[in-house]
């Protein structure tokens, strides 16, 4: 089926899990025109922003990833100077109860706990975006 809405909006899921990252992915393809990346580290998500070609307008991050967590991730993309205000909503399994506090504090936009809802992460997600498109200057 062809959609006749341009492609003009990309989701960067930074996701370890395949299952997670799949099911993320088919959740995020139903909002209207978006596209999703997919890498399964955070240092690749850092490379990928630090293209100035790149251009994606969220990111879904988990927050429990081995050598660089989501949390740091956020951070680490809060410097990049274009992306100071990316819209991100992360992914965490853990029941520590001080979690959504440092993902708040670090920038993030949004917190879900494993298991979550794709309906609900699809919803979060296109609301961040269609807000972040109402502020941007054309």
């Amino acid at each position: 089926m062809e959609s006749s809405e341009p492609l003009s909006r990309t989701v960067l899921i930074v996701e370890d899990a395949e299952p997670s990252a799949a099911t993320l992915e088919i959740a995020l393809l139903a909002i209207p025109g978006v596209a999703v990346r997919v890498v399964s580290r955070a240092r690749q998500a850092i490379e990928m922003l630090e293209n100035p070609d790149a251009q994606v307008h969220a990111l879904v991050p988990d927050f429990h990833m081995p050598l660089m967590d989501g949390c740091e991730l956020v951070g680490k993309v809060r410097l990049l100077g274009r992306y100071r205000s990316l819209p991100s909503g992360g992914i965490r399994g853990d029941s520590d109860p001080r979690t959504p506090e440092r993902v708040f504090r670090l920038g993030a936009n949004a917190y879900f706990t494993k298991p979550f809802s794709p309906a609900q992460v699809r919803r979060k997600v296109e609301q961040l975006l269609n807000a972040n498109d109402s502020v941007r200057v054309p």
